[in-house]
């Protein structure tokens, strides 16, 4: 055999080669993942670009350009630059009485409508997570006007609300006088709201039946066990587990509501005397009537901020959480 020590030596020796190739081969492993999570991440690029390209060519640049239009004073037609104005656009909507009234009906419709809207829904929601027959069937019907164009549902009830349309002819029978609804200063707009409210609680009733189908059944049962009426396990248990699907209702509706404008092109165009004249319609009419750019962005960065505000305060109420940082 070797002496101790020329065979501690060896050994050494072999370690330190061991240990050499172990280094080599770490590193050319190293390098070989480094290469991979490279060509991954240039994959993951080339896949993302039409998806990048798309949303900063039409969407961030002209959220970014309709911010800087709204402190200038444009108007495409005439071939000049936009000037710089300021907060001139911005001061201007304080003494619009236009937008003024805009305002007001767009509130009133936001107001008249949601409440209706979302309680209808959750109440159809509830009936239909029953066990019925034809339960199906009820959902679709419920669904089909929110997947209906609302061009069309608003041109059947320009016919419907006609002088002598379906629901005149209706009320004629009872007794009751015939009504220009689309043209009455009092009931062109809650003519309109009653058509929405038709046209939109069917989605929102799906939505709340999602929610519904989430809640575990054990819950109901041991309220029930213990007691608890029909009533009052909706109020205990069906609502308060609801809340994150009644927030998403009441947001999406908000915005929706504050954005109505098909209906309003369609059924009145603003008429009578502005009576039914909202914000986004009157933002077209400046906008793509008038070609006044920069007014119209401002009107739509004001708009933003106002639906921005309804939601978060809806939010708060609702969901009972600090949402203001």
């Amino acid at each position: 055999g070797l002496p101790p020590g020329e065979c501690t030596k060896g050994m050494k020796e072999r370690s330190r080669a061991l240990g050499l190739g172990a280094l080599i081969q770490e590193r050319l492993w190293g390098r070989e993942l480094f290469g991979w999570r490279q060509r991954d991440a240039a994959s993951t690029a080339v896949l993302l670009s039409p998806w990048v390209i798309s949303f900063l060519v039409f969407s961030l640049y002209p959220i970014l350009y309709s911010l800087y239009l709204s402190f200038t004073q444009y108007n495409p037609l005439t071939g000049q630059p936009p000037q710089w104005v300021g907060l001139a656009n911005y001061a201007r909507l304080l003494g619009d009485r236009r937008f003024l009234q805009a305002l007001q009906n767009t509130l009133f419709f936001v107001v008249g409508t949601i409440p209706v809207t979302t309680t209808i829904a959750l109440i159809l929601a509830v009936i239909l997570n029953q066990q019925l027959r034809l339960r199906a069937f009820f959902r679709a019907s419920y669904f089909l006007p929110s997947v209906t164009s609302m061009i069309v549902i608003s041109t059947i009830f320009v016919y419907i609300y006609a002088p002598y349309g379906p629901l005149n002819g209706l009320l004629a029978l009872l007794g009751v006088e015939r009504t220009n609804w689309l043209l009455s200063t009092r009931w062109a707009l809650p003519a309109i709201m009653a058509m929405d409210i038709w046209a939109s609680f069917g989605y929102y009733t799906i939505l709340f039946l999602a929610g519904l189908q989430n809640i575990p059944e054990e819950l109901h049962e041991a309220a029930e066990v213990d007691g608890a009426s029909p009533l009052g396990r909706f109020f205990r248990v069906t609502l308060p587990l609801l809340r994150p699907t009644l927030v998403f209702v009441l947001v999406i509706n908000t915005i929706r509501s504050f954005q109505i404008f098909s209906e309003i092109f369609v059924m009145t165009q603003g008429r009578p005397l502005g009576r039914t004249t909202t914000v986004v319609y009157y933002l077209y009419t400046m906008g793509f009537q008038r070609f006044d750019m920069g007014y119209a962005s401002a009107l739509a960065y004001v708009l933003f901020f106002i639906i921005l505000l309804f939601s978060l305060i809806q939010y708060r109420l609702i969901q009972g959480e600090d949402v203001w940082g």
